[in-house]
């Protein structure tokens, strides 16, 4: 049961800053198309209005279930005014990808249990000064620099 909330607070977000798709439920099966088995493209995110005082927003896409914590996705420079990205999406600002590509990389995981992916997106209260093309690493550490209004997260899982 613990599991079952963590999952309903983090889409909750904080204010209701909350993250969605279309194309899976939280905490449910990301489809083949979303996946390197697939078109390898992103899935429609959606999400709520960010808190007062949001200057940007930044989505890092993260396996958990890897030991190093495999990046799949970095963006930022994300407009607070924008409710969500198309499938397909390539917004101004990506990073290189733990796959050594910029942008979007979809789960790709060993054969064996489910991977759980967490894509979390930053309320920002001032746009990150990083390059576009940057690696998680520094996106990362741009992100420790600051402190977000909100987090808004979407769990989703995706196994061979």
């Amino acid at each position: 049961m613990p599991f079952v909330v963590a999952i309903v607070a983090a889409v909750l977000g904080v204010g209701g800053f909350r993250l969605s798709s279309l194309a899976f439920h939280a905490g449910g099966r990301i489809p083949v198309r979303y996946t390197c088995d697939g078109a390898d493209v992103s899935p429609l995110l959606r999400w709520a209005a960010p808190p007062r005082g949001t200057r940007s927003l930044a989505l890092v896409v993260t396996d958990v279930s890897t030991p190093s914590r495999y990046t799949h996705w970095l963006a930022w420079a994300i407009s607070p005014r924008a409710r969500g990205l198309a499938s397909g999406a390539h917004p101004r600002r990506e990073g290189t990808n733990d796959f050594g590509r910029r942008g979007y990389g979809g789960p790709c995981p060993p054969a064996g249990p489910a991977h759980r992916y967490v894509f979390r997106l930053y309320a920002l209260r001032a746009a990150l000064t990083v390059p576009a093309g940057a690696d998680a690493v520094t996106v990362r550490r741009a992100l420790s620099r600051q402190r977000p209004l909100a987090v808004a997260t979407l769990v989703g899982t995706y196994g061979r």
